[in-house]
This record gives C-alpha cells, structure tokens and sequence, in this order.
C-alpha cells in the first residue's frame, strides 16, 4: 500500500513538473517571437529606404534556364551599382540581418545575388546539377549584371567577390570588361590547392601562439591539405573563423538568425543544404583553378582590400598575383588585423575604401 501512495505521488510530481515545464517552454518561445518581432520592427525602421529616391527591392528571376534570387537596395538611384559575389561554394548572404552592410547603401545601391544552388535560390531551383561547371556559374553571374544594368538602367556596375566569389569574379571581368567600372577582390583566391598549405601552417602558428590546446590537437589531427573530405576542410575554415579578428561571438550569430534574421526555417533548412551540396559539388573545382594561369591582363581596375591575417587565402600569394597583374589601375590594400572576412568584420573601413578607391571610378565615367 505504501509503495502505490510512493508511485501515485512520484507520478502526480513527474505531471506537475512536466505541466511546469511546458509552461515554460510556451512562455520562453512567445517571449522570444515577441522579441523577434519587436527586433523587426526596429530595424525595418533603421533601415528604411525612401522609395521615391531608392530602391528595395528582392525578386526572383530567370538566370541560366532557372529562377535565381536576387536583392537590391540603395538609398539614391543615381549612386553607382555594386554587385557582391558570395563565397562558399554555396555561402549565400540573404540570411543576414536588414542592417548587414546598410550603410554601403549610402553611396552605393548594393545587389546580392544567391547562387545557383545556395540560400534562397536553392529553396526555388534546388541544388546545382551534377553538369554545371565554374563556367556555368560566370555565365550566370554575367546574366546577373545584364539584367541588373537594364532594371536600373547602367552602364555599368562594380563587381566585389568575397573568396569563392572572388573566383567567379575574375573571370567575370576577364570575359566582359564592358560591364564593370572596376573589380574588387576581398578573401582573394588564387590557387587553393598550391596555398592552403601555407594558410594551414599560418593557421597552426597562431593556434600554438594562443595555446589553445583544442584548436592545435584538432589541426594536427586533422593534419595539412589536401583534404579529401568537406569535413576535414570545414575544420580548417572552423578555426579560421574562431581565431579571426573581429568574429562575432557564437551567441551573436545565433541571437542575429534566430531573432534579427527575415529567414524562417525553411529559409535556414535551404540555406544549410546549399552550402553543403554546392561544396560537395565544386570542392574539385576550387582546388583545380589556378587565376594566374587564365592571364594576368585585365582592362578594368582591379583592385584587392584583403585582411592582413587571412587564414584561408593568405596575403602572401595574393601579392605575388596582384604584382603579377597589369590593368589601366590596380592596388592591393592589406587590412591590419582583419582576416578573411574583412568585408563584414571591419565594413566601415572596407567602404571607406570603396569611396576613396572605387566610386570615384564610376561617377566620373560617362
């Protein structure tokens, strides 16, 4: 008899806990959808765009035989387009929060474009087919522009590859100078399977430095490139990012995707699958491409605002290649403790460049 009343009272505490439990549960998720709609409201309100002077404006669109996403905003028309190239393969900006890079739209109207097979354009068309080539993908990119330099009616636009993008970028210019002022390289590619070695040794130095034991054992482990996994390369990009200047903290991250971000879940879910299907798909191709070999003419500007500390495509080669260049104007700008996401990390001083070295460019050509 004791043992029922010990059982009926251990059962009636588990459902009391339980109901307790999902109250809570109930009153931290309202609590966090109400934040999420307040944090919504406050940045549509800080980045509101006048729509008789600018644009905002996001849509889809046939590129290369399917519809892919595009994003434009700008606060005044008559500023030069900007045209950013995500890195990856597959890393898609859409996700970011409406404030990310908002004031770039003071002086530039800012264009992003989700990739075949990445964010918003892998949730449309889903993942890139197992025939697309990097070709395909810079045939895409020019699509981009012609259909932008029509909608906005321009000449031309600047083009700004991030990494990967920077990649498709040169050989965007490379095929059609007649659309851009100028380009910007930023986390500049130039042989991946010839220099990731030396970013691993850099990457490992500093690891050491830091005594950061967990970082060291994981690289020694996962032991230098080549790597013949997305895996054993993600740990190289993990620690990159970790010991980069600037990065975000990992509560930021989340608090910016679960509570400033537009995306929902299925925006996230897209987002996840495109990064490691299009890094899947390309992760030979990156290693294959060697820029220099493709010529080292260019009829535009070219320019590279990279972090001094670049851990995935560091300054050393970099520099070797920007030398290496002949254009009508070219510079490279090593940004002092920055690394490879420089354009997000310190994105004042990379705009200040822009409008020093590159507007000027624009608003002076006819």
């Amino acid at each position: 008899m004791l043992r029922v009343r010990m059982r009926s009272r251990i059962w009636k505490f588990a459902k009391l806990t339980l109901l307790c439990l999902s109250a809570l549960l109930l009153v931290l998720a309202g609590s966090g959808l109400a934040y999420r709609a307040w944090r919504h409201h406050d940045l549509a309100s800080a980045t509101a765009i006048d729509p008789a002077k600018g644009i905002d404006e996001s849509f889809f669109t046939e590129i290369g035989g399917i519809d892919q996403w595009i994003g434009i905003r700008g606060q005044n028309r008559d500023n030069p387009v900007l045209l950013i190239l995500h890195g990856g393969p597959g890393i898609a900006l859409s996700p970011l929060p409406r404030d990310f890079l908002f004031r770039w739209t003071r002086d530039f109207t800012v264009v992003h474009w989700d990739q075949r097979g990445a964010g918003k354009t892998f949730g449309r068309s889903g993942p890139v087919e197992a025939s697309v080539t990097v070709a395909r993908m810079v045939l895409d990119g020019l699509e981009v522009v012609e259909h932008i330099r029509a909608r906005l009616r321009k000449p031309k636009v600047v083009l700004v590859g991030l990494s990967w993008g920077s990649n498709v970028g040169v050989q965007m210019v490379r095929a059609r100078p007649d659309l851009f002022y100028a380009y910007v390289g930023t986390g500049q590619a130039v042989n991946q399977r010839k220099y990731r070695p030396l970013a691993y040794e850099q990457l490992l130095a500093d690891a050491r430095e830091r005594n950061d034991r967990r970082a060291i054992h994981e690289l020694e482990a996962n032991g230098p490139p080549p790597y013949d996994s997305i895996a054993k390369a993600t740990v190289h990009t993990k620690w990159a990012n970790a010991h980069e200047p600037g990065q975000p903290s990992t509560w930021r991250l989340l608090s910016a995707v679960l509570f400033e971000s537009d995306a929902g879940p299925r925006d996230l879910r897209d987002y996840v699958r495109g990064i490691v299907t299009s890094q899947d798909h390309f992760r030979d191709a990156v290693e294959a491409t060697d820029l220099a070999s493709m010529g080292t003419d260019f009829a535009v500007p070219f320019f590279v605002f990279q972090g001094a500390m670049d851990r995935v495509t560091p300054a050393k080669p970099v520099r070797e290649y920007v030398d290496s260049i002949r254009a009508p104007r070219k510079e490279l700008v090593l940004i002092p403790n920055a690394g490879h996401n420089v354009m997000a990390t310190r994105s004042d001083e990379f705009l200040s460049l822009l409008n020093q070295r590159v507007r000027p460019l624009a608003m002076q050509s006819p």
